[in-house]
């Protein structure tokens, strides 16, 4: 399996994408969190700021270490912001926190695909954990078993990737409109910019998506041509 050159091919190409999106968000942060946003609000601050607009009043706004390590985590009901992003007053800073509370008013409004992605994350997590065990310790000895349970990983895995694209666009689409509602990102080139942190950022969701179903295509349809030769 890892020595068949089309795997190689698969492997190669996603690997690619995955760094090309990852450089992209990369520059795009890099380059747009030094314009400053002509509000003065801090990202800590406009998150709050969209989370009382809407009535959320269960979800508190954190910092963490960890550059673009920011997340809405459903379960403890916490927008966690990297340190960078939760005291910084640029336009990226602002863009990723409302971004973060889009996931938020998703979670209020029982969004769909955010209630079927928060239902599969346990799933996808043990899917997951056992590709590396069966691709490596089965793949070889026992192809047979390994490859049906590989595909049904990585079905899962791609399944899930793809009900993380509404979320993740939604979440921006949602971000682009608070932030131009409430005035902390100014019309033209703050607007601009922070758009373009948001899309580059949409682009590693992609990305994860293009990797997952191009490697569960492999295994479906080596699968199936065995099937066929038997």
């Amino acid at each position: 399996m890892f020595f068949d050159p089309i795997y190689l091919l698969i492997c190669g190409v996603t690997t690619v994408l995955a760094m090309l999106a990852s450089w992209r968000v990369k520059s795009a942060y890099a380059k747009y969190s030094q314009v400053p946003a002509s509000s003065g609000m801090s990202g800590a601050q406009i998150a709050q700021r969209i989370l009382d607009l809407n009535g959320i009043r269960d979800v508190t706004v954190t910092s963490t270490h960890g550059l673009l390590s920011d997340h809405y985590d459903p379960t403890n009901k916490r927008l966690v912001l990297c340190e960078e992003n939760y005291y910084g007053t640029n336009v990226a800073a602002l863009g990723v926190a409302a971004h973060e509370c889009g996931h938020a008013i998703q979670h209020q409004k029982l969004y769909a695909p955010l209630q079927w992605r928060m239902a599969a994350v346990g799933i996808t997590t043990m899917a997951g954990n056992a590709i590396p065990f069966v691709g490596m310790g089965l793949a070889y000895f026992a192809p047979k078993i390994a490859f049906p349970i590989l595909a049904l990983c990585f079905g899962i895995v791609m399944v899930f990737q793809l009900i993380t694209l509404p979320v993740e666009f939604d979440a921006t689409a949602r971000a682009k409109q608070i932030l131009a509602h409430t005035g902390a990102v100014a019309p033209g080139a703050e607007t601009a910019a922070m758009s373009k942190v948001l899309d580059a950022a949409a682009l590693t969701y992609v990305a994860a998506f293009i990797s997952a179903l191009g490697t569960f295509l492999y295994f479906a349809m080596h699968l199936l041509g065995g099937q066929r030769d038997e």
